[in-house]
């Protein structure tokens, strides 16, 4: 396993628990750190042991602060164009790793922060949680997909009035919007997590697999050509072995012995 420095990772029950380890800076996400999650996002897409992510940070400050801005500050025109094209990569290959990556927002979601949680399928919050993309405070605009994925999430008119006030919201508010799913007391957040982690584990990693492509890729597509790719990947499950032992299983009123194929 790769010795990581900014990040732990464990895995337990078939989820994988990666956590922003820089407590210091508050998980502050420097390059490095964006690189460490990469590459333990890369080596999940094909474990099989890992059906579900847990992604959080460590403490019980922040989840992200959002970026090093040490790092920000010294950027040119031509550094800061690879710069933020290596983190959308990473939020990308979170956003599509074709498995489920629960975020625990337990504390400050900020810039990066809120953008990387922003990339994952579903977002649990701790009720002292407070999220934003204060970008402009700074003369800069949100880089790792912010001006996309919050529109998308919460509607334009609402992620403009974040994106350009920079203004932080609270857990609560954040749940009005649609921004989180749940907000938590800060020790039930793991627990709300695996709970939901555990309904899915039991489910056909491959129907999952093809659900969230449908719902991730569809999303921008016109509602007929979504309604297309349904049909088509519908077709495609119903060739796995999966299929046919899901519908056995509740025709035999049993549990169903799902094996991803």
């Amino acid at each position: 396993m790769t010795d990581y420095q900014n990040i732990k990772f464990e895995k337990k029950n078939q989820i994988a628990y990666v956590t922003i380890d820089r407590p210091k800076v508050l998980n502050a996400l420097n390059m490095a750190t964006m690189q460490e999650l990469k590459q333990a996002f890369e080596s999940f897409k094909d474990d099989a042991e890992v059906r579900v992510v847990i992604l959080t940070g460590a403490g019980e400050k922040s989840f992200v602060a959002g970026a090093d801005i040490g790092e920000l500050g010294q950027q040119t025109p031509v550094s800061a164009k690879e710069y933020t094209h290596r983190g959308q990569a990473v939020v990308d290959a979170i956003e599509n790793l074709g498995k489920p990556v629960i975020a625990c927002i337990n504390g400050f979601a900020l810039g990066g922060g809120c953008e990387l949680a922003m990339a994952c399928t579903m977002r649990l919050a701790s009720d002292n949680a407070k999220l934003g993309q204060p970008e402009v405070k700074l003369g800069l605009i949100p880089g790792y997909g912010g001006t996309q994925r919050l529109p998308r999430l919460v509607g334009k008119g609402l992620a403009m009035q974040q994106i350009l006030t920079g203004e932080m919201i609270t857990a609560q508010e954040a749940h009005r919007i649609g921004l989180v799913n749940e907000v938590l007391p800060q020790a039930e957040l793991i627990p709300r997590a695996e709970a939901i982690a555990a309904k899915i584990v039991a489910n056909s990693p491959l129907a999952i697999q093809y659900a969230m492509e449908a719902v991730n890729r569809g999303f921008d597509m016109t509602l007929a050509d979504g309604l297309y790719l349904e049909a088509v990947l519908f077709a495609v499950v119903c060739a796995t072995e999966d299929k046919n032992e899901g519908t056995k299983a509740f025709l035999e009123k049993r549990a169903p012995a799902f094996k991803g194929r």
